[in-house]
């Protein structure tokens, strides 16, 4: 069975929900024109959004971060969404010196050594390439949903950030069943790890399957509290970055 066949199961008030993600990215396409970019981690709900922004022929940049430390499936993904979509993804990768430096200085395993190490680790691979890829633009786009864990259980669909960015999160009130029926309908590319039982992915080191009945970000940092859960992305910051 795989993650369409198992999770494709539509809310009450889908279509509403749908209707309205759509105005959201519609109206913020009109708002922030070449200064909106949609930051994707290439799994299922940034799929979702993908497609809405292709389906839509709305001018928003698509942009993902490639740690250096990502699954062959995770890759793969960013070939099938420039052929099914002819969209070009914005790749930003980490700075090679800072990565190197981090290596010889704390290890190919840091992140299993301290949680702090692990945050470190973050900052260099993602952090760091996520100020890149929003220099210069006004608002972002991301997946988050309010039903992925606790510590997004009130995730708004706009937040704006002490820097003025605005952050938005179209997806805010889906449900992993309404992710996967959008998918299902529209002939969704998606990561084939999904397939096999990763409902949430990183990077490989700090990803893995979840058994059934645990929790849906429970194959993230799995080795940690679970109050440490966020790689920094969507923490808000004194300085204003989101990161």
């Amino acid at each position: 069975m795989n993650a369409v066949e198992l999770h494709a199961r539509p809310s009450d008030g889908f279509e509403t929900k749908l209707a309205h993600a759509t105005a959201v990215l519609t109206s913020a396409a009109a708002e922030h024109g070449a200064h909106i970019v949609q930051a994707t981690s290439l799994g299922a709900e940034d799929m979702v959004v993908t497609d809405l922004i292709a389906r839509g022929r709305l001018p928003i940049a698509i942009g993902t971060l490639e740690t250096g430390m990502l699954h062959a499936e995770t890759l793969a993904l960013l070939a099938r969404i420039e052929s099914h979509y002819g969209l070009q993804v914005q790749v930003m990768r980490p700075a090679h010196e800072a990565v190197l430096h981090f290596v010889a200085r704390n290890g190919e395993r840091a992140m299993f050594e301290s949680i702090a190490l692990r945050k470190s680790c973050c900052t260099v691979r993602k952090l760091e390439p996520l100020g890149r890829l929003l220099a210069g633009k006004t608002a972002w786009i991301t997946g988050l949903r309010r039903e992925q864990s606790g510590t997004r259980a009130a995730v708004p669909f706009s937040e704006r950030e002490a820097s003025g960015r605005l952050k938005l999160n179209p997806l805010a009130d889906w449900s992993w069943g309404d992710v996967w029926h959008y998918i299902a309908l529209y002939n969704v590319p998606y990561n084939q790890l999904h397939d096999q039982y990763f409902p949430s992915i990183g990077c490989a080191p700090c990803t893995r399957a979840i058994a059934l009945g645990e929790d849906f970000r429970a194959g993230r940092w799995w080795w940690e509290d679970e109050a440490a859960k966020e790689c920094g992305l969507h923490v808000k910051h004194a300085e204003g970055v989101a990161a």
